[in-house]
């Protein structure tokens, strides 16, 4: 039995809180809010259980107090990105392990001045840190790299995300975090704030590819593109107006010593009509070299009366409790799964 607090309860958090609850395998014993609303009500209340008994808390002085194997942090993603990295420090320095959906996938990749204090946080508190999920911390990670495995030469990895959001409510994350209805004459969020944040995110991802086919990045270039509302678009959140933001298109492209190269596309859109009619929830990967290996990955709801984003957040927060008993049992430290039989150019 893993004894678990669960961190943040927006979208993700109370999904995970009632597969905590649920488990056989899981004891929960802390619930950490923000919301002063939600602090001293039940986490049965929250997650939409009977009573637990254990009451959640806004005081993080409670929560290091508590006697638990791993924290399960799911908190929204910040600007900066750094701003998460104090409260987890804390949380790994008394002794709790750290599987996070907001960040930590590979730290390394910011360099000591990032991870240094991660890393000595883990070593004092004897715990480990990990960031889990599907995107990062899933997907291109285990799944697209052990693709790579059955080339005998590998030139480009192309991979390509579409999400739709036209069904997503939170405004806050919709119009603040995704950049949607912002004017492009008065802010290019490609080259802002927000660039940056998803740029030090999805980053990492760039930086584990090369870890895992033992291959140095030479080169790293952003290629974002915005798509402007033909005319207002009414969805969940709110409303786009005409000529605002209506879907971004993240996009970087690394290039590696061994003479491979990796494209990351991430379309977040409001109205899949924009481009194409194309449905959201799915990658397209196609990795170019000796032989070329195409591949699709659709993560969708079998519910139709269910919100599309609920699938990915299922699947999000399932790879994170599953990755529970190995981030236990790790060594302290920072902590990734192994990518599978990844192309090598040199053995």
């Amino acid at each position: 039995m893993y004894k678990v607090i669960q961190w943040a309860t927006g979208s993700m958090g109370r999904t995970s809180l009632r597969r905590i609850i649920d488990h056989p395998d899981l004891e929960l014993v802390g619930v950490y809010v923000y919301s002063e609303k939600k602090a001293g009500m039940d986490a049965g209340q929250l997650a939409k259980r009977p009573d637990t008994g254990v009451r959640a808390t806004s005081n993080i002085e409670e929560i290091l107090a508590l006697d638990a194997d791993v924290v399960i942090h799911t908190p929204r993603i910040t600007l900066p990105y750094e701003k998460l990295n104090a409260d987890v420090e804390r949380l790994l320095a008394s002794g709790k392990n750290v599987i996070s959906t907001a960040g930590f996938h590979f730290p390394d990749a910011h360099g000591d001045g990032y991870a240094a204090p991660l890393r000595e946080a883990c070593l004092r508190g004897n715990s480990t840190l990990a960031g889990l999920g599907v995107n990062p911390g899933g997907f291109i990670e285990r799944v697209v790299m052990a693709a790579t495995g059955f080339c005998a030469q590998l030139d480009h990895i192309d991979v390509r995300e579409m999400v739709d959001a036209s069904a997503m409510t939170s405004p806050e994350f919709v119009f603040g975090m995704m950049g949607f209805g912002k004017d492009p004459a008065q802010e290019d969020i490609t080259k802002g704030p927000l660039a940056a944040l998803y740029t030090n995110l999805f980053g990492e991802i760039f930086a584990f590819v090369g870890h895992a086919i033992s291959a140095k990045m030479v080169s790293f270039e952003p290629l974002h593109e915005l798509t402007l509302a033909p005319n207002d678009l009414a969805i969940g959140a709110g409303v786009v107006k005409k000529g605002t933001v209506a879907a971004t298109l993240w996009r970087w492209t690394a290039a590696y010593d061994n003479g491979a190269r990796f494209t990351l596309s991430i379309l977040w859109t409001s109205s899949p009509s924009l481009h194409g009619g194309e449905t959201g929830g799915h990658w397209l990967v196609d990795i170019t070299g000796r032989p070329n290996i195409r591949m699709t990955l659709d993560i969708h709801e079998g519910d139709p009366s269910a919100p599309p984003s609920r699938a990915l957040t299922d699947a999000t927060m399932a790879a994170a409790l599953r990755g529970i008993p190995d981030v236990c049992a790790a060594a302290p430290g920072f902590f990734s799964y192994a990518a599978p039989g990844a192309y090598r150019a040199r053995l």
